[in-house]
């Protein structure tokens, strides 16, 4: 099997790793949540546990899509326009993942442990 083809195959698995961990996470926080509200019925607890949980798994499913697009882009066909194209995935997938990591934390990720001050 040619490099090239072996290449693809990582980049594709990771791929699909980033799918499944997303698919995973968003199946395991709603079985959480639905068992979490079933026992307290207290929805405002349980759902913010609940977008933490969606959100972790979103975090972790991007890293390895960004993974994937990094091998397929850089490694097999490393022309200007696919370079180009992975710096604008890569762009947008750091700016979901500040989003969602200010969402779920409460502060930016180059900030200390406390939250973030401001109005509540």
């Amino acid at each position: 099997m040619p490099t090239k083809e072996i290449i693809q195959q990582i980049g594709a698995f990771l791929d699909l790793a980033g799918v499944l961990v997303i698919a995973v996470g968003v199946i395991t926080a709603t079985v959480v949540f639905a068992l979490g509200w079933w026992r307290t019925r207290q929805l405002v607890d349980v759902y913010r546990s609940y977008r933490q949980g969606v959100g972790r798994a979103i975090l972790l499913g991007l890293e390895f899509l960004v993974g994937g697009d990094i091998i397929r882009s850089v490694a097999v066909s490393p022309t200007f326009i696919s370079v180009g194209v992975l710096a604008l995935i890569v762009l947008v997938r750091t700016f979901l993942s500040f989003s969602l990591e200010v969402e779920l934390d409460g502060r930016w990720p180059w900030r200390g442990k406390g939250p973030v001050s401001g109005p509540s």
